[in-house]
C-alpha cells in the first residue's frame, strides 16, 4: 500500500480534488496537492476535501519533501496508518487481528468518519450531517445511542482499549 500520495489538481480524465475525494471515503492516506492552481479558493478546497497539505508551483523540491516528512512523521506520531483497524466500505465490516464485525449502514458511517480522521473532534450535528445524507429529523441524542452500540461492538474486536473517546461539551473523536 502507498504511504502517499501526491497530487495534482489538473490531470487528464480525472482532476485530483475528484481522486481525493474518492480516496477519503475509503482511506486516511496523507494526501499532498502539488499544482499551479495558486488561488486561495482552490488552496481551501482542496483542503476541505481531505488533502494534508497544499503546494503551489513552482515550488522548491526541499521543501516538498521536508512537508513530506513532516506530515509523515504526524501520521506515525498519532497511529493513523496503522490503527490495525480494516474498514471493508462494500461490505460495511470492521476487521481487527482477524475477527470481524458487520455494522449497519449508519454504525459504519458513524465509525468512518471518526476513524479517517484521528484527533478530530466532530460534535454531535456535524456527525449526523455526515451519516444522515438524507436530513432526517434526528435528535443530537440519536449519536450517543448509535457510539453507544458501537463501541460494544467494537469491544467485540477485542481492542485493548476503547477507539472511540467523548469530549465534554464538544463530541465525539477516535484515537
Amino acid at each position: 500500500e502507498p504511504a502517499f500520495l501526491i497530487l495534482d489538481l489538473m490531470l487528464p480524465g480525472k482532476d485530483g480534488l475528484t481522486i481525493c475525494r474518492e480516496v477519503r471515503q475509503f482511506s486516511n492516506l496523507p494526501i499532498m496537492m502539488l499544482t499551479a492552481k495558486v488561488d486561495e479558493i482552490d488552496r481551501l478546497i482542496g483542503l476541505e476535501l481531505g488533502a494534508d497539505d497544499y503546494v503551489c508551483k513552482p515550488f522548491s523540491p526541499r521543501e516538498v519533501i521536508a512537508r513530506i516528512k513532516n506530515i509523515l512523521r504526524r501520521v506515525e506520531k498519532t497511529g493513523l496508518g496503522n490503527s490495525g483497524l480494516k474498514l471493508d466500505v462494500d461490505a460495511l465490516r470492521v476487521g481487527f487481528k482477524g475477527k470481524h464485525i458487520d455494522l449497519t449502514k449508519v454504525e459504519f458511517s458513524l465509525f468512518k468518519a471518526l476513524h479517517d480522521s484521528p484527533g478530530r473532534i466532530y460534535s454531535r450535528d456535524h456527525l449526523m450531517s455526515l451519516i444522515y445524507a438524507d436530513n432526517r429529523i434526528v435528535t443530537d441524542r440519536t449519536i450517543d445511542s448509535h457510539i453507544k452500540k458501537l463501541r460494544k461492538r467494537l469491544f467485540e474486536l477485542g481492542l485493548d482499549e476503547d477507539p472511540i473517546h467523548s469530549v465534554y461539551g464538544a463530541g465525539y473523536k477516535f484515537e
